[in-house]
C-alpha cells in the first residue's frame, strides 16, 4: 500500500460538509526541494518556524490558486521575496517548515481555511466560508506527529 496523497476530500450530508484534510509530511523549507517536489496545483498550506526548544509554531495559513502550491510555498518561505515584514522577520530568524494539501475546488479550500482559521484564532480569522453549508467539519490526517504550541 502506497503513501496517502496530500489531498482534500469531502462528503456532504443534510447540508453539512465533512472534509478530510490529508496533509503532506512536514518538510523543512528548501527552495530546490520545493521546486522539485511540491506540485504546481491549487491547495492550502501551513508554514511553521522551529523555536529554540525545537517546537514547531504555526505562523501562516495560506492557499494557492493561480500559480499553484509550488509557487506560493516557494515565495512564502523565501525572506528575499516575502513582503510581509513580520513573516520576513520570522523567516530570517528561524528554520521554516511547511505542509500542504491539494484541492481543485476553490470553494472547498475557502471552507477549510475558514474552519482552520476559526480553530487557530477565532477572534482574528480573516477567512470567510463559501456559504454553501450549514456546518463545516474537518478531520485532519497527519502523516507524522506535529507538536503544537500556542
Amino acid at each position: 500500500m502506497g503513501a496517502m496523497e496530500a489531498r482534500l476530500s469531502k462528503e456532504v450530508d443534510e447540508g453539512n460538509a465533512y472534509f478530510t484534510l490529508a496533509w503532506s509530511p512536514i518538510l523543512k523549507a528548501d527552495r530546490h526541494q520545493i521546486i522539485g517536489s511540491v506540485p504546481a496545483v491549487a491547495g492550502l498550506f501551513e508554514l511553521y518556524y522551529q523555536d529554540k526548544s525545537g517546537s514547531l509554531n504555526l505562523f501562516h495559513l495560506g492557499n494557492a490558486w493561480y500559480g499553484g502550491l509550488r509557487s506560493w510555498i516557494r515565495g512564502a518561505t523565501d525572506p528575499t521575496v516575502e513582503i510581509d515584514p513580520a513573516r520576513r522577520k520570522v523567516l530570517n530568524t528561524y528554520d521554516c517548515y511547511y505542509r500542504y494539501c491539494m484541492s481543485n475546488s476553490h470553494p472547498d479550500i475557502q471552507d477549510v481555511l475558514f474552519f482552520l482559521g476559526d480553530t487557530y484564532n477565532r477572534a482574528n480569522n480573516p477567512h470567510q466560508p463559501s456559504g454553501r453549508y450549514q456546518n463545516i467539519f474537518v478531520n485532519e490526517v497527519n502523516p507524522q506527529k506535529l507538536l503544537w504550541r500556542k
